[in-house]
């Protein structure tokens, strides 16, 4: 059977996952009684809450006798190292652009990397059912990114289809048959070449996806670039630069047929396959035949940008709530993260029970934390810090910096310009963007954006839209304002009082309710004025005998802002933590007691 292997890449939100449903569907994958439920790739529990894809996945459809394997990605730009990772499996594209929202800067990212290896992609405008879609300057703006990311010239005749994932229809013109996806499966078998490989030579292929199974083990997703593999065969793992890993053989072969995995005796060079039976081996190393002395080529994955401390929680309340809270548990945890997540970079940290984690952005180290978090593990979190660097030639530090593309209603406009200038932002362009609506591009420090999110939705009463792509390392950009209000901080162990509380939100916006625990050093809420302010939150009512008027009027507490992950560690300063366990995500001081933070800040004034 003849075989394609294309990815289906794009920006967040413009119907990847959606379209990859249709094409499920419509290729008689599913029984016509079979109930599929929506987005069946997401099938991870954050990625369902979220309405994100987070990892690239496999599937497999057949389609006139010829077997497509589809490979859906990330849209955001923090898991960009998946789409790298993926693209070496494949031999064509599929980029995805919303008809209203045209090129965004990830779509920008996942073309560069796709014309980088050489594939020709096929472009779709996607969701021309909109009410706001404008495909043809749509078509105008893929063209010029193609231009100005240096396709060649058969790159630049790229097919175009016109297309709504959700109807489940593609065709060459905005007003076609709108019947269905045939047109789509008809230019994939046509226009993606077959995958260029060597049949005959020993087995070998590059490991681009791992993951964990309670039954098998490790399992390693990738293509085969040469041979054949079969079921109970001798292996041996080598690393890029050819030393040997471990050796082994394959216990199991599955090929993915629709959205399960089957299997198989055997596969042939150009398929997509998952193996296991190898304990050791991982991400970017090459599985083959013993005769095989030297590892495939692995296209190295851009550095990550961002890095955040994981500690241990040695607050008051560490390790009542989570099963896993020693720092020997969370360093098994992140190494074996690293194994299968090559976009993140984990080090032992100067500190004591701690450990540097860098990654792509502060979404994609949202998440992992999310994942350990619900899988019992109690640990604080600090700041968010930037990953610098040297230039070799002129020997300044540089940091990185970040295109950022901004939807805004244009009365809004103002505050946003305000606000990212203030924040080293330097406006590049500034365009209507129909609706009412204006879009303006920034080239700002990732230092500038990280706890901007919750300010920027604030300014634009939620109707903002932010898109943000790394872009290159620039000159330090010297000092940028922080959080300028101060905190309210419990020095008192025990539970939130009401009574207590009615008291303190006039002092600024709690996050506590009543009945909540507290501990000295915790962080109640967000002080009024910019310095700090110890507080006692469980305070009660002194009893008495004496009766009067107006002793027991009700008190009413304003609700508290309660923050998610994301918002918490964006929330915070260098010299807070946020806690979190299983049940619970708190702000701290890093300084528990009084006596230390002012020691620590007499220290600094030095």
């Amino acid at each position: 059977m003849q075989i394609r292997n294309i990815a289906i890449i794009a920006h967040v939100d413009h119907g990847k996952t959606t379209l990859v449903d249709q094409l499920l569907q419509q290729s008689g994958t599913f029984r016509e009684n079979q109930h599929v439920v929506e987005r069946a790739m997401d099938s991870n529990d954050l990625e369902r809450e979220r309405g994100i894809t987070i990892l690239a996945k496999c599937t497999s459809v057949v389609w006139n006798d010829v077997r497509i394997n589809i490979i859906d990605t990330p849209g955001h730009a923090d898991f960009g190292g998946e789409v790298e990772r993926i693209l070496s499996m494949v031999d064509g594209a599929v980029v995805l652009v919303d008809a209203a929202e045209g090129a965004l800067p990830q779509t920008k990212f996942v073309v560069a990397k796709a014309l980088k290896r050489g594939l020709r992609p096929i472009v779709v405008v996607n969701k021309v059912d909109r009410s706001d879609a404008r495909a043809d300057e749509v078509h105008d703006e893929v063209f010029d990114l193609f231009a100005a990311q240096g396709a060649n010239d058969d790159q630049l005749d790229f097919p175009m289809l016109y297309a709504s994932g959700r109807q489940g229809w593609a065709d060459y013109v905005v007003e076609g048959h709108k019947e269905d996806l045939s047109s789509l499966f008809d230019l994939i078998v046509k226009h993606v070449p077959a995958p260029n490989v060597n049949k005959d030579a020993p087995f070998a292929m590059v490991a681009s996806i791992l993951e964990a199974d309670n039954f098998l083990g490790r399992i390693l997703t990738g293509r085969v670039e040469q041979g054949v593999a079969k079921v109970n065969m001798p292996v041996r793992v080598l690393r890029v630069d050819g030393t040997i890993v471990e050796t082994g053989r394959i216990s199991k072969l599955l090929a993915f047929r629709g959205l399960e995995r089957v299997a198989v005796d055997e596969v042939q060079a150009g398929d997509i396959v998952a193996i296991a039976g190898l304990s050791e081996a991982t991400v970017s190393e090459t599985i083959a035949s013993p005769e095989v002395t030297e590892a495939l080529h692995a296209d190295p994955i851009d550095p990550p940008t961002l890095s955040m401390t994981f500690r241990i929680n040695d607050g008051p309340l560490g390790g009542r709530e989570g099963k896993k809270v020693t720092s020997r548990q969370i360093r098994e945890r992140l190494f074996r993260e690293v194994e299968s997540n090559v976009a993140i970079k984990v080090t032992d940290s100067n500190e004591s029970d701690a450990f540097e984690v860098a990654g792509r952005g502060e979404l994609q180290l949202g998440v992992l934390i999310e994942t350990m978090r619900r899988e019992g593990f109690e640990l604080t979190i600090g700041r968010p810090k930037v990953l610098t660097q040297i230039n070799e030639e002129t020997g300044e530090k540089e940091e990185p910096y970040e295109e950022v593309l901004v939807d805004v209603d244009e009365p809004y406009s103002g505050v946003v310009v305000e606000k990212l200038s203030v924040r080293k932002g330097v406006m590049q362009d500034m365009n209507p963007s129909g609706g009412g609506k204006v879009r303006l591009t920034f080239a700002i420090p990732s230092r500038g954006l990280i706890g901007y999110h919750n300010e920027f939705l604030t300014d634009t009463r939620g109707t903002g839209i932010m898109n943000r792509l790394f872009s290159g390392y620039g000159p330090w950009a010297g000092a940028i304002p922080g959080r300028r209000n101060g905190s309210l901080i419990s020095a008192e162990d025990g539970v939130a009082v009401q009574y207590s509380l009615f008291s303190l939100q006039d002092r600024g916006t709690l996050f506590v309710s009543n009945g909540e625990k507290v501990y000295v050093g915790m962080i109640l809420g967000e002080h009024s004025r910019e310095n700090d302010l110890d507080v006692n939150p469980v305070r009660e009512k002194k009893l008495t005998n004496i009766r009067a008027a107006g002793k027991d009027e009700a008190l009413l507490l304003v609700p508290p802002r309660k923050m998610s992950l994301e918002q918490a560690i964006a929330y915070i300063e260098d010299d807070e933590l946020v806690e979190v366990t299983p049940s619970a995500v708190r702000i701290r001081k890093l300084y528990l007691n009084p006596h230390d933070r002012k020691k620590n800040t007499r220290q600094k004034s030095a």
